[in-house]
């Protein structure tokens, strides 16, 4: 077994032998109370360990305001994807809140970067030491602000050699106009063209819900820390679930759901799996995919 971005899979294994491990509630749980679990489960035996992640804020609106500043204090490096910027001084910078102060950097053609947003990022900052946010301006037109936003995060400025690819969570992913949604969807795939996840992992965070893709294979996907069943005041997920073939059907085996499946072909224009649950006693979500689709939770608001 191996361990990369805080996920286990099986190695030497291709298509349907692949199973893959997710822990998506360590990117939303607080952070402080991670290292002591971490401390208690190490003594335990656990292996697992929180995967750094790096935040892409795209331009889209801010919402679920609590959640956004959980996955901001979780994250080790946040940058704006152009307007993603105007969303994040309008919420907060505008308002005398310095919350958000501390973004790496802008990255994108800046044709939606307003004057008085890029004044305020590039004078104010968390702390007296830390530095001020960088403006990386990328013209081409051939690629979009969210594309050149992950290759700055995997390129050399934030990828260290013998360090894994960070794992990368959008928010704004999926809001907004219908064909901006299905762009972000479309980079799900793009962006992840590996069977194996090898370029890091990531995740669409919409304000209601998570949304990451699911190659061929099977995948487990920790839902509830363990012991914590039936006790809802402290979940990080809502009940629903659906797993949606967007690029081509799929068959699809399913264990902890209140409608679990078996060998149950999806496509669009057929069956798709839509407004399931997850059982109150589930800790872990079981999907086996023969093709990629993709998967998304409800998220409580914190």
């Amino acid at each position: 077994m191996s361990t990369t971005n805080g996920a286990t899979q099986t190695t030497g294994a291709t298509g349907e032998d692949q199973i893959f491990e997710w822990y998506p509630i360590d990117l939303l749980r607080d952070y402080e109370q991670q290292k002591k679990d971490q401390l208690q489960n190490g003594s335990n035996g656990t292996t697992h360990k929180t995967g750094r992640f790096a935040l892409v804020v795209l331009n889209q609106p801010l919402t679920h305001l609590g959640l956004v500043k959980r996955l901001w204090k979780n994250a080790s490096i946040r940058v704006a994807a152009d307007g993603g910027a105007n969303c994040l001084y309008d919420v907060a910078g505008k308002n005398g809140d310095h919350e958000f102060d501390d973004l790496t950097a802008i990255i994108g053609d800046l044709d939606s970067l307003t004057t008085e947003t890029r004044t305020y990022f590039t004078t104010h900052s968390s702390s007296p030491t830390a530095s001020k946010t960088a403006i990386i301006h990328e013209p081409s037109q051939y690629s979009t602000d969210f594309a050149k936003s992950v290759d700055y995060l995997r390129g050399p400025s934030c990828s260290k050699p013998d360090a894994p690819p960070p794992d990368i969570v959008a928010i704004g992913g999926l809001g907004g106009r219908v064909d901006q949604g299905l762009s972000q969807l479309h980079h799900l795939y793009l962006f992840q063209s590996s069977p194996t996840y090898a370029d890091g992992r990531m995740y669409l965070f919409s304000g209601e819900s998570l949304t990451f893709l699911l190659k061929s294979g099977t995948h487990r996907i920790r839902v509830r820390e363990p012991g914590q069943t039936n006790q809802p005041e402290k979940d990080v997920f809502a009940k629903w679930v659906g797993i949606l073939p967007v690029k081509e059907p799929s068959r699809i085996w399913t264990k902890g759901l209140e409608w679990d499946v078996e060998d149950w072909p999806t496509e669009f224009g057929g069956q798709v799996s839509t407004s399931n649950h997850v059982l109150p006693g589930t800790e872990v979500v079981e999907v086996r995919a023969t093709r990629d689709v993709l998967f998304t939770i409800a998220l409580r608001d914190v």
